[in-house]
């Protein structure tokens, strides 16, 4: 069995409650389910984590720059273009396309296409569904928290699969904005 390496994401920030913090379209009309500017620039700031320019940085790291990327659809039930919206910077700067085959409730199918697919993987899922997700991947009794917090939007979750065909799971803050926690959960 190959080693794989699955990483996840929450879509960046999307709208709250405060006027500053609407979601806003690619051209900066306001819409209710996109990222909002903080979601746009998470998105932009992506590129680099997952993607870092050649040098003494880039090596090393749990991250690393995916060959396959995921993000969840938007349906008549889950609207939400943050996702794909999420994941499409570093898609274009990797000149690769993002995979939005599946939407949110679909987890057992994406496990499965993204267990297949040439890796390292990176999946951009609405945070629910996360914890579900990671299982369907790495199996049920895979430890890991099960719940992710509504107000994070800046982490990823790492899956490993040695070659024996065992999962481990790591958690690595993106800390992308200086406000960013580098606490785990």
């Amino acid at each position: 069995m190959s080693k794989t390496k699955i990483m996840l994401i929450r879509h960046g920030e999307k709208h709250g409650h405060g006027v500053h913090d609407r979601g806003v379209s690619a051209d900066g009309r306001r819409k209710h389910h996109e990222l909002t500017v903080r979601g746009w620039q998470r998105a932009a700031l992506l590129v680099n984590f997952f993607a870092p320019a050649p040098g003494p940085l880039a090596k090393g790291s749990l991250i690393q720059t995916p060959r396959t990327i995921f993000a969840s659809d938007a349906t008549k039930d889950s609207p939400s273009m943050r996702a794909m919206h999420t994941a499409g910077p570093l898609a274009d700067a990797l000149g690769i396309n993002v995979n939005h085959d599946y939407a949110e409730d679909e987890e057992d199918a994406i496990a499965a296409a993204a267990v297949a697919a040439p890796a390292p993987v990176l999946i951009v899922w609405h945070h629910g569904k996360i914890p579900k997700l990671a299982r369907h991947i790495a199996g049920p009794k895979l430890v890991c928290p099960v719940h992710w917090p509504d107000d994070r939007f800046d982490m990823v979750w790492i899956l490993d699969r040695n070659g024996a065909g065992i999962w481990s799971f790591t958690q690595v803050p993106q800390r992308l904005f200086h406000d960013d926690p580098s606490t785990l959960f």
